[in-house]
């Protein structure tokens, strides 16, 4: 199907660098793009609050799994 979009000029700039980058046309690369965009809500869930949270799947984030993290990326010798 053709047709005419307008386009700000940051937004054509950045579809003509993704068009040149992946060897596309601007028509193909912005078609990409649109897809890619539409499948970003099925990852992407939100709290009831409309926080972005993590996909379920995860592990817990406990008190003594931070403890752990902190000691062991901790150096004192950074902070002297």
């Amino acid at each position: 199907m053709r047709t005419t979009i307008t386009l700000n000029d940051d937004t054509h700039m950045l579809a003509s660098y993704y068009a040149h980058a992946r060897g596309l046309t601007l028509s193909a690369a912005i078609d990409e793009l649109i897809r890619k965009a539409q499948s970003v809500p099925e990852e992407i869930q939100f709290s009831p609050s409309g926080l972005p949270m993590f996909p379920p799947g995860g592990g817990t984030v406990t008190a003594e799994l931070i403890k752990q993290i902190e000691a062991e990326e901790y150096d004192p010798q950074a902070f002297a």
